[in-house]
């Protein structure tokens, strides 16, 4: 315990802020967020997998188009390179809802303006080595990470089971879609990452190895105030969520235009065709969304915290969340009925048809 509490009060991060600052990205310059009363924007990720499948099926159901139009609103969706990006802006008449990981998710609950709505995935952040062995072989390497995410926390959890500090490493910030690329020429010697980049990076070279994993959850969150005077538009949201997973669930040519659809968007996003093939994000919308077992409900025996109680601790320790925020705060988040609301009338909410883009 002592050493993980010395890793984390070292950690080069300037405040809590951090967390939430997108980097620079022309991409991102050309979305129009302006602030408006009416309008239904959602921020996804389309780099990764399955989350990103999630986002680009709600973006595309016809149903929920037609359900917001009647309530006076628009459907846009806007994709995004990591969670925080989304979270800093999130609320305020701009994003209504987005898809992020569980660091992210306390970041936006910190802030104030948001509700847990359903969870997105269940799976594991991993750190991927080009060389088989422990991470106790990673010191003096250069180690990339992307700031705020969920991966990152796995790698101060890795780090910390070996007895390293980030001293001992050298940490590089890196876009998760370049990391790949990067193990493969030998830039960096490992990376901490969520799929598909463990999976393309495992596929391109017997020898690279996960040397650690660490648990991730991604949810999706609405902004409280849209909540609260669009309650039925958020329900609609949160239905496109079920309908999303259900269809993905009939069979596997859905996932497969799923993905299809979400290699489309992270192209647009990056300029580059991601290196992960269509089976490849089969696997894994399997393995961490469509064979998990009450997805997307939370459970309720997580009382709203679902394993964010550590990652809380550890942006405390790190004097990135107030001391005056604690888990009854991050329940309140969970606590939204709005699934429960939904999943009791599938009649109002047709979770149970199927119309999307083609």
């Amino acid at each position: 315990m002592n050493r993980i509490l010395s890793l984390l009060c070292a950690l080069a991060l300037t405040g809590f802020s951090s967390l939430a600052t997108g980097h620079g990205d022309p991409v991102y310059d050309s979305y129009d967020l302006a602030p408006r009363a009416l309008g239904v924007d959602i921020g996804v990720q389309p780099l990764g997998y399955p989350t990103g499948l999630v986002g680009a099926v709600m973006g595309r159901d016809r149903i929920l188009r037609r359900a917001l139009s009647a309530l006076g609103h628009g459907l846009h969706t806007f994709a995004f390179r990591r969670g925080p990006d989304i979270v800093e802006r999130m609320g305020n008449g701009r994003l209504e809802a987005g898809l992020v990981g569980d660091m992210p998710t306390i970041a936006a609950i910190a802030a104030g303006d948001t509700l847990v709505a359903g969870i997105v995935k269940l799976s594991s952040s991993s750190i991927v080595s080009r060389e088989s062995g422990l991470v106790e072989s990673l010191r003096g390497r250069r180690i990339a990470y992307v700031e705020g995410s969920s991966a990152h926390h796995t790698l101060l959890e890795g780090l910390s089971s070996a007895g390293l500090s980030e001293s001992d490493v050298t940490l590089v910030p890196m876009d998760v879609n370049d990391m790949p690329a990067a193990l493969r020429s030998g830039d960096i010697s490992a990376f901490a990452a969520w799929e598909p980049a463990p999976s393309i990076a495992l596929s391109e070279n017997a020898a690279h190895r996960i040397v650690f994993r660490g648990r991730s959850t991604d949810y999706l969150l609405l902004s409280r105030d849209f909540e609260a005077a669009h309650p039925q538009a958020a329900r609609h949201l949160v239905a496109a969520l079920i309908r999303a997973t259900r269809w993905m669930q009939l069979n596997r040519s859905n996932i497969e235009t799923a993905a299809h659809w979400t290699m489309a968007d992270g192209a647009k996003l990056t300029g580059h065709p991601t290196r992960a093939s269509v089976a490849q994000a089969v696997s894994i919308t399997r393995a961490e969304l469509l064979d998990v077992p009450a997805v997307p409900t939370i459970p309720a025996s997580s009382r709203g915290m679902h394993g964010l109680a550590g990652k809380l601790s550890l942006l405390q320790r790190l004097d990135k969340v107030p001391d005056t925020i604690n888990g009854d705060q991050i329940e309140r988040a969970f606590a939204f009925s709005g699934l429960q609301d939904v999943l009791s009338d599938p009649a109002k909410y047709h979770f149970n048809n199927f119309d999307y883009d083609r």
